[in-house]
């Protein structure tokens, strides 16, 4: 090998060894984080979403429904409306006090539900229509920094904090480092089963009054089914509106009202 290799070699050792690692953040960072993803998604009065849900189950045909997503974040309030297909119009969700409650106009019935009801048989749940949580719910750990495409991300297990009803208990999270989306969510039993990744492809923004910022939203959310395989749903959300909505909205008799 001659003398001018040998150098060079010796410059790139260096180079590798000087290079800067990319630094663990603080658990105070992490937390920051949680609530910086937290605050962009939260507007600070009521939001309405016209969402389609496109579902994919192994032997079955391809089924497509449409909602409406109403949100009142200042009082953790949550509304589903199901509006198509015509055997689906009617058909409800409520969070009130914490409690989710489902509505079938069809027996006329509200029944409890947990944080895993997948929502009209779907592979989306609860926390997928509803304002972020993540700082609020669990306790984050830093696993690093990676590349997922051509995005570098910040790669944070999440676990969730004791007393604190979820639908998982850990999460592992992929959060673009420019501008803090959240790229990917992995979603774990206890056991430590992987049950659910979702991707975010694409997000937008929207100038909210009320905030007197921009809320953001995920325009698209991919969600795979990783313990049916074959089943996976996608959510679109279509429109957003952040106009103020009628006082009585988030009650059972309004939702009712709606089915009629």
């Amino acid at each position: 090998m001659s003398l001018k290799s040998v150098m060079s070699a010796a410059v790139l050792a260096v180079a590798l060894l000087s290079a800067p690692a990319a630094l663990a953040l603080a658990p105070a960072e992490m937390v920051k984080l949680l609530a910086t993803i937290d605050d962009r998604q939260r507007n600070g009065g009521d939001y309405k979403a016209l969402v389609y849900l496109e579902q994919k189950e192994k032997d079955k045909t391809d089924t497509v429904r449409e909602a409406f997503v109403y949100r009142r974040d200042a009082d953790d309030k949550l509304m589903i409306l199901f509006s198509r297909p015509k055997t689906e119009a009617g058909k409800g969700y409520l969070r009130l006090d914490k409690n989710l409650w489902s509505y079938d106009p069809n027996v006329g019935k509200w029944e409890r539900r947990t944080e895993r009801e997948r929502i009209a048989g779907t592979d989306s749940r609860r926390a997928d229509f509803d304002e972020s949580r993540l700082a609020e719910e669990y306790d984050p750990s830093f696993e690093g920094e990676g590349k997922l495409g051509k995005y570098t991300a910040n790669m944070l297990t999440l676990k969730a904090k004791q007393g604190v009803d979820v639908a998982y208990p850990v999460i592992k999270l992929w959060v673009d480092k420019d501008t803090t989306n959240v790229l990917k969510r992995e979603e774990y039993a206890l056991s430590g089963r992987k049950m659910r990744t979702l991707l975010y492809p694409r997000w937008k923004k929207l100038f909210s009054e009320s905030k007197g910022a921009d809320v953001w939203y995920p325009e698209e959310i991919r969600i795979y089914d990783e313990v049916e395989k074959a089943n996976s749903t996608v959510i679109l959300i279509k429109s957003i509106d952040l106009r103020s909505l009628e006082a009585n909205l988030f009650t059972k008799a309004w939702l009712e009202s709606k089915s009629r």
